[in-house]
């Protein structure tokens, strides 16, 4: 298996090394790219290079969403994710502490994949973690990158 690139979108630094610790104990080959905000997650996604035109990457297999953050939230970027077509089909998870009933209907009406809530717990937060990329870069098929399809 090839390595996949997960995109974490998350501000709260402690939750950024418990998931990288957790990803690490999964024994699935992944690079784990971490994004502090929205407005970093778009620049990932969509900006730009010195001429103006798109930057072309290797879209993430997953992408791990938190909501609560500065400058661009969660269901912004989910917004902007759907709304383009070399990104609308990518597998989305919120990530998040919210237990808002009104969070999670707006992340479902965006289009996201699944909505789960952080544990506060360590070994839960791992086994979260771990059984997210079993399911979503061992086991589940993803959608063919526009441009890429072979």
């Amino acid at each position: 298996m090839e390595p996949k690139i997960i995109l974490l979108v998350d501000d709260n630094p402690d939750d950024q090394e418990l998931t990288r610790i957790a990803f690490a104990k999964c024994a699935i080959p992944h690079e784990l790219v971490v994004v502090r905000d929205g407005a970093e997650a778009l620049d990932y996604l969509f900006g730009v290079d010195e001429r103006g035109g798109r930057r072309l990457r290797m879209p993430p297999s997953l992408i791990l969403l938190d909501l609560n953050m500065p400058k661009v939230n969660g269901h912004e970027v989910m917004e902007r994710i759907r709304s383009d077509e070399q990104t609308k089909l990518l597998p989305v998870i919120i990530l998040t502490s919210s237990r808002e009933v009104r969070d999670i209907a707006q992340g479902y009406q965006l289009g996201v994949n699944s909505y789960i809530r952080k544990p506060v717990d360590f070994d839960q937060f791992t086994e979260v973690v771990r059984q997210i990329g079993l399911y979503w870069l061992a086991l589940n098929e993803p959608p063919p990158v526009p441009g890429l399809e072979k």
